[in-house]
């Protein structure tokens, strides 16, 4: 399995364990992930979710050959991709993210959804949507700017450009950052915090949290959603996929 559960003393523990690719993300891998988070939320014994991925990388983002594979058939809001987001987006339990090394693409939008992230000294983050002809996805238009500002959001959207631990502190993307080695175990001990705290108070105290930007999170990621599926077909997206697995440069001087 590219997904690993465990549920022990009261925490939900989902391993992102693909490390021969990079921890890239397939379409099954989307639907268990979904399953695994669900699952969490419906178990009176678990209190917290952690996600994590291997002590090199927490992922490269979305396997792009099983995606291209995928997407003329995985198409509408029942795709496996989109029950992880309304999963994750959803989930009324707490849930902590440990992030070592490289985060591509939804592996950075997706930790602008959990409660509390933790990430070591040479972690990066991107999303580099623009730069496969597509668009931001799992609502990052809204969130990224809300956190981090709208210039410093439009530089790393639309230039693509990688962010640093350091950065990412500082754009409230993530926590704080700790020595390598220890990210991970810091994470469970925080997690493990809410198995002795009150269960309805968290929940309702998230929720509090949340309500403010629900609506505008579901909108904007469905807007997203129907964006990125028309964009998934333009000539912009087919020129930088097939440079992408030709391990070239794209040349989009050709597009207006």
């Amino acid at each position: 399995m590219s997904i690993k559960t465990e549920n022990a003393n009261g925490i939900a523990r989902v391993e992102i364990a693909r490390p021969e690719k990079k921890n890239a993300i397939t379409v099954a891998m989307y639907q268990q992930l979904a399953d695994a988070i669900t699952a969490a939320n419906a178990d009176p014994q678990v209190r917290a979710i952690l996600i994590h991925g291997q002590p090199e990388i927490f992922t490269a983002g979305n396997d792009l050959e099983d995606f291209m594979a995928q997407s003329t058939r995985e198409q509408g809001l029942d795709a496996p991709v989109f029950k992880f987001m309304r999963a994750l987006s959803g989930s009324e339990k707490p849930v902590v993210a440990a992030v070592n090394g490289a985060a591509v693409g939804i592996g950075t939008t997706m930790l602008m959804h959990c409660d509390l992230v933790y990430c070591n000294d040479n972690a990066m983050f991107s999303m580099p949507f623009v730069s496969l002809g597509l668009c931001p996805e799992f609502a990052s238009s809204l969130l990224m700017p809300l956190a981090a500002g709208y210039h410093r959001a439009a530089e790393k959207l639309l230039l693509s450009e990688p962010i640093s631990a350091e950065e990412a502190v500082e754009m409230r993307l993530v926590n704080r950052i700790l020595p390598p080695g220890e990210v991970l175990a810091f994470a469970k001990r925080q997690a493990a915090r809410f198995t002795q705290l009150p269960p309805s108070s968290v929940r309702e105290t998230k929720r509090l949290l949340r309500a403010k930007w629900k609506t505008a999170i579901e909108k904007t990621n469905l807007e997203e959603s129907q964006s990125f599926g028309r964009m998934l077909s333009s000539p912009e997206a087919k020129e930088a996929f097939t440079a992408f697995f030709e391990r070239r440069k794209p040349d989009f001087s050709r597009f207006n």
